[in-house]
């Protein structure tokens, strides 16, 4: 997947200087590279979730946001790989990762089953 460049010198304070999207089923997920006012960087992750919306017609975005500062970085990445190591090798050795269904939407929002 490709990501988004932005130039620096167009964008105004916390700027957005990278963003790659990736869609999984019925979430989509930023990840965002922004930058402060004196110049550092940090990464936001943006999880998204389509809702039917129960106050009319049409859909919400219900969006749930982590923000990563440098600081944090490497003991993040350390621990996300653990843990899905850990789901890989101990609890779902016989499954494969790479194989997985992706949930499909109906117009409602509601999940009609999964594509391979």
């Amino acid at each position: 997947m490709k990501g988004n460049y932005r130039d620096r010198d167009q964008e105004n304070e916390n700027s957005e200087i990278y963003s790659n999207k990736v869609r999984a089923g019925k979430r989509t997920y930023f990840f965002d590279i922004k930058s402060t006012r004196s110049n550092d960087y940090y990464l936001t992750i943006t999880e998204s979730k389509r809702r039917y919306n129960p106050d009319g017609e049409g859909f919400v975005y219900e969006k749930h946001k982590i923000f990563l500062y440098k600081e944090d970085m490497m003991k993040f990445i350390q621990g996300l790989n653990d843990t899905v190591d850990h789901m890989k090798n101990e609890l779902m050795p016989g499954y494969d990762f790479n194989a997985s269904p992706v949930a499909e939407e109906g117009e409602d929002g509601q999940n009609i089953g999964n594509r391979w």
